[in-house]
């Protein structure tokens, strides 16, 4: 019987291939490590902390579902953390996007000096959240701060802000909105890639304005509203370094800054519920999987790809 063998081109193509398999494989492994080590790992041993009573200083020990159990039955902050983070979502996310469209749009104007009001529009985003939440510590004191101090010359009321449990919310969100450049810069380079040739056939197929941005623009942007919305969503709810700052770990006042990443927070490191603050943390995990799987499927009837064709 004969035997076929391997033509000489071909066995190098193959050696050459495995080398650049390798090769490729040895550039990727520092990501793969740090992956594993850092992000699974974390995540399988919370899921498994979740069901134990681990305090750090004693090794686990399994309870079941007791940690879950305690949290819908006994825990009256968990309700207050979820109202609180929700109402923060809710209300934050869409305005973060359309404020950062809108700042888009006027950044993407063909203007004399353009590229400085884009930096000066994306430094607030360079800020630490700390330094922000600081300054607007400040800007919106009650007694003293500028905001205030504008308001009432105006002859407006003056709210307490941070001292008044109606008004920190809205306080955190108008903070939130001060770190919208990075939405913005992602915004802006969708709407650069935009072909000017569609914009221009609308223009002569007599389309105003509102119609090209609703027509076109705004179409051909979907995939970056998708992406920014998704990101939003899951910043707004992992939000905790503005609210501990304001309300500590407590929620001042009244509870009304109590998000759900402190109650997380003060869990492991307060109490030292390790198991407890597991199972916070895995049920904000699914909340967040949830919604993002609930975005991407409604997305199929507003999201347009390139090349792609919906039927009306």
């Amino acid at each position: 019987m004969a035997v076929v063998q391997m033509p000489a081109r071909r066995r190098h193509m193959s050696a050459l291939r495995r080398r650049e398999a390798i090769a490729g494989l040895l550039f990727v492994l520092p990501w793969i490590v740090g992956i594993l080590a850092f992000t699974v790992y974390p995540i399988l041993a919370s899921l498994y902390f979740s069901f134990t009573d681990y305090n750090i200083v004693q090794p686990p020990r399994w309870t079941g579902f007791s940690n879950y159990t305690a949290i819908f039955t006994s825990d009256t902050d968990f309700i207050t953390g979820v109202q609180n983070s929700a109402y923060y979502a809710l209300i934050s996310v869409p305005l973060g996007l359309v404020l950062s469209l809108v700042l888009a749009l006027v950044l993407n104007l063909r203007v004399r000096g353009v590229g400085i009001y884009r930096s000066l529009f994306y430094l607030p985003s360079l800020a630490p959240p700390v330094a922000s939440t600081i300054v607007f510590l400040m800007l919106l004191d009650p007694s003293h701060g500028v905001v205030n101090v504008f308001l009432t010359t105006l002859g407006l009321p003056a709210p307490a802000w941070f001292s008044d449990p109606s008004w920190t919310k809205p306080a955190l969100i108008l903070l939130s909105l001060w770190t919208s450049g990075t939405a913005t810069i992602i915004f802006l380079a969708g709407l650069q890639e935009i072909p000017q040739s569609l914009i221009e056939a609308a223009m002569i197929d007599g389309a105003g304005r509102w119609q090209r941005f609703w027509k076109v623009i705004l179409p051909l942007l979907s995939p970056v509203v998708l992406f920014n919305l998704v990101m939003g969503v899951i910043y707004s709810f992992q939000v905790f370094t503005q609210a501990y700052i304001v309300g500590h770990d407590t929620g001042d006042p009244v509870g009304s800054t109590l998000m759900y990443m402190t109650l997380i927070y003060r869990s492991a490191f307060k109490y030292f519920r390790m198991g407890y603050a597991s199972a916070l943390a895995v049920l904000l995990f699914v909340a967040i999987v949830t919604v993002t799987f609930v975005i991407f499927r409604v997305s199929r009837a507003w999201v347009f790809y390139e090349g792609e064709q919906h039927n009306a």
